[in-house]
């Protein structure tokens, strides 16, 4: 059985991007960029919903092609790449880059990856790691904290009908007062 982490860069106020979507206040150092490129490359598959979709698949595909990439920014962008991918959109979206498109619900197919024999699964995007985590899907959770806050926007967080206990396994400290922390489920 697979393990999901929900893993995004959220403000210290709980806020994975602002109400118009801007993620400007979670610009990584290089420190952190290197250990996101890392998390990719020991992916093996990772959980796109639409509209993280549209932002990730906007830059990365050809990020390694500009001329003022960095080595770390070329290493990512061929890590994403190769990584298997599902997107999750109720309407069809272009998909390319070693990715599906999964149209049908998500929780159903979520479950049913996690079933299947492999290594881990990252999800990303809040409204779909939200149904993921209201049905007890996901195995671990990774904030990426800045010390920044947003006031409003989407939230790392759903409102959930049910509490979940987590366990503290690791904390990591970045440049800027960025704090790492990963969690696992209490099952």
């Amino acid at each position: 059985m697979r393990t999901l982490t929900f893993a995004m860069n959220v403000s210290l106020d709980g806020y994975v991007a602002t109400p118009d979507g801007d993620l400007g206040w979670s610009e990584p150092s290089d420190e952190l960029f290197q250990w996101w490129s890392d998390r990719v490359g020991a992916t093996e598959l990772s959980l796109y919903g639409r509209r993280l979709w549209e932002d990730m698949s906007a830059h990365w595909p050809t990020a390694d092609q500009s001329p003022d990439a960095t080595p770390a920014h070329r290493e990512y962008a061929r890590r994403w790449r190769a990584m298997p991918k599902v997107v999750f959109s109720s309407t069809a979206c272009p998909v390319d880059w070693n990715a599906r498109l999964v149209t049908s619900d998500a929780v159903t197919e979520i479950d049913r990856l996690k079933r299947e024999e492999g290594g881990p699964m990252d999800i990303g995007g809040a409204t779909l790691a939200g149904a993921a985590m209201r049905a007890g899907l996901v195995d671990e959770y990774v904030l990426v904290t800045s010390p920044v806050l947003v006031g409003g926007g989407r939230r790392f967080f759903p409102p959930l009908d049910t509490w979940v206990n987590l366990d503290l396994v690791a904390t990591r400290t970045f440049p800027g007062g960025v704090l790492m922390t990963r969690y696992v489920t209490r099952r």
